[in-house]
């Protein structure tokens, strides 16, 4: 599985340069990201101090959206009061949940956003899971170099994992999922229960391997009685 950083507007290079030693420190490549130029400017490359070609190599994107079109599981960090629905994770915990994602997903990422105002709630709702560093101090905040170095530090160990995918995964199956679970809404006719929608879209990326293969049989199974 290949973990990549997206980072959300960042508006200064120096932020950005630290974001990309922080990942070439810790054994991550891949940086994307999306609405700015910070990372082009000369300030990111001096701060980013021998991990210029992680900046060189960054792909760029107008929207979150296209950033993610081909992220099968998606971790945003915000604060836990914001995580409206989704299941919010100590960056712990979010280390177990890609170890065993490492086995089955070929793409993930990690979303930061802005460093006045973070992810808007729209943003937000694109993820499968959120996160965040728990804090104890007055000033609940961390920059943004600080914060990828955190999570980069956290997760350092995924790079030690061998993937061995088993015999029934397959690329793309949570987005599969979640097609197949919009689907059964509209048949059932439970398309406009927003909630609803939500709950389930956002609990989706939570499921292990195995759950996600039964899930895909249950659904089959529902949607062939439905067409009888």
């Amino acid at each position: 599985m290949q973990l990549h950083i997206i980072l959300v507007s960042p508006a200064r290079p120096e932020n950005v340069g630290a974001a990309a030693r922080a990942m070439k420190t810790m054994g991550f490549a891949s940086l994307r990201i999306v609405d700015s130029e910070a990372h082009l400017k000369p300030e990111a490359g001096w701060v980013a101090h021998g991990s210029q070609d992680i900046l060189q190599n960054a792909l760029h994107f107008s929207t979150l959206a296209e950033a993610l079109a081909d992220i099968d599981f998606t971790v945003a960090t915000t604060a836990r009061s914001r995580a409206k629905f989704h299941y919010y994770c100590t960056p712990q915990e979010l280390q177990v949940q890609l170890e065993e994602k490492s086995q089955w997903v070929n793409h993930a990422a990690l979303v930061f956003g802005r460093e006045d105002s973070g992810l808007t709630n729209e943003e937000l709702e694109l993820a499968d899971v959120l996160t965040g560093v728990p804090m104890v101090a007055d000033y609940p905040s961390l920059n943004l170099g600080q914060a990828v170095m955190v999570f980069c530090y956290q997760l350092s160990s995924l790079n030690q994992v061998t993937s061995v995918k088993p015999e029934n995964a397959e690329a793309g199956q949570l987005s599969a999922l979640r097609a197949r679970v919009g689907r059964l809404l509209e048949n059932v006719g439970a398309e406009d229960d927003q909630k609803l929608s939500d709950w389930l879209h956002q609990r989706l990326g939570l499921l292990q391997q195995r759950d996600a293969a039964m899930l895909h049989t249950l659904l089959h199974d529902i949607e062939k009685k439905l067409t009888q």
